[in-house]
């Protein structure tokens, strides 16, 4: 299984090696990797989400508390659980990240993104754009060399996975009605 899994990240990183090195593709990455420190983008957009009602206030709420325990529960538990080791620091960067301490697996990054979008896209027209930011801040993990593809992929799925089950468990208030009866009341 661990020869599988080897294989599977070094073919995504040699998929990836074609796109490195490119102004463009550079930017991108690094800086959606750097976006994704700690969550911010994701509390961020949970918080500009919580300004257009009462109803995404709620939904903003739900966004921030999701991601303090997705954060703990990564962090804390699964990372303590793997402690793989990361892919090798010492190679070219074009632009300046942090360097992790914790385990590789799974990505905090990946994990947070996903259990974010989730949360986000929960009866909200831009859940495609959730979506989207969610999986170019989880690949730029991979594209920077923090990370493993399999750690991604991991914490793609216990992102979603978190995601799913925090909706179950504290699901958004129904919205009010709208007015049936036109602007005349």
């Amino acid at each position: 299984m661990r020869r599988r899994i080897a294989r599977f990240d070094d073919r995504v990183d040699t998929l990836f090696g074609k796109l490195r090195g490119h102004p463009v593709s550079d930017r991108v990455f690094y800086g959606a990797t750097n976006v994704g420190e700690h969550g911010i983008v994701w509390f961020l957009l949970g918080a500009l989400r919580g300004l257009r009602s009462e109803h995404d206030w709620h939904a903003a709420v739900r966004v921030g508390v999701g991601l303090t325990v997705e954060s703990v529960v990564v962090n804390l538990g699964v990372k303590t659980l793997f402690r793989r080791t990361r892919p090798p620091w010492e190679v070219d960067r074009p632009f300046a990240i942090r360097r992790p301490l914790t385990s590789s697996f799974p990505s905090g990054h990946a994990t947070s993104a996903f259990t974010a979008a989730v949360l986000l896209s929960d009866d909200d027209v831009l859940w495609p754009a959730y979506y989207a930011l969610a999986a170019v801040v989880a690949t730029s993990r991979v594209y920077v060399k923090i990370h493993h593809a399999s750690d991604v992929a991991g914490g793609i799925a216990l992102g979603l996975l978190m995601g799913h089950a925090a909706r179950r468990v504290f699901p958004l208030p129904v919205r009010p009605a709208e007015s049936l009866t036109g602007s005349g009341g």
